[in-house]
């Protein structure tokens, strides 16, 4: 049995989980958000909890039984809190600015990058070297992250550059450090 998938979802006051088929529609106070899952996998809806088993013990069927109760409890949980993630802007005259949905970025380039911000994600900027992306869908709040990180990604000598806020840059030593 899978240790992540025997695991129930607790569904909050305010969100509804609906399993039609082979699709499942959450819904809460943040928004909507629909998932196509496998035949393989039984999704059971018992009052505030909601548990994920498989039909057989095939190979595919005990692969999805995890994968399947993850993304549903990512689900519940965008819907009802939402998903964030901070990048730091390092290095001398780098900095961020919101205008509109175009985020405009100075990161030591002759050009300020500008990145459309597309529909379903808020980007928040405070001050000017920390940007926040807000969402109810983990993947594409990852997502839109890793794509402004990769504009200029932290380099090792000095470590300038975008970075995630948690994130550890490991330093190099210059060419003065070998003496």
């Amino acid at each position: 049995m899978s240790r992540v998938g025997r695991l129930p979802v607790t569904i909050p006051a305010g969100v509804k989980v609906a399993v039609a088929d082979t699709l499942l529609t959450v819904e809460g106070p943040k928004g909507r958000l629909t998932q196509d899952f496998s035949p393989l996998i039984i999704i059971l809806i018992e009052g505030s909890l909601a548990t994920v088993s498989r039909k057989d013990e095939t190979k595919a069927a005990k692969s999805f039984h995890g994968l399947y109760r993850n993304l549903l409890n990512n689900m519940v949980v965008g819907v009802s809190q939402g998903f964030t993630k901070t990048l730091m802007i390092n290095g001398v005259g780098y900095r961020a600015e919101l205008k509109g949905k175009i985020l405009s970025l100075n990161l030591g380039y002759s050009n300020q990058i500008e990145y459309h911000i597309p529909d379903g994600v808020v980007i928040e900027v405070e001050g000017q070297n920390k940007v926040l992306v807000k969402g109810i869908d983990k993947v594409v709040v990852g997502r839109i992250a890793s794509e402004i990180r990769s504009i200029r990604p932290p380099e090792p000598y000095k470590g300038k550059g975008v970075r995630y806020e948690n994130e550890h840059v490991r330093r190099k030593v210059g060419k003065s450090g070998i003496k």
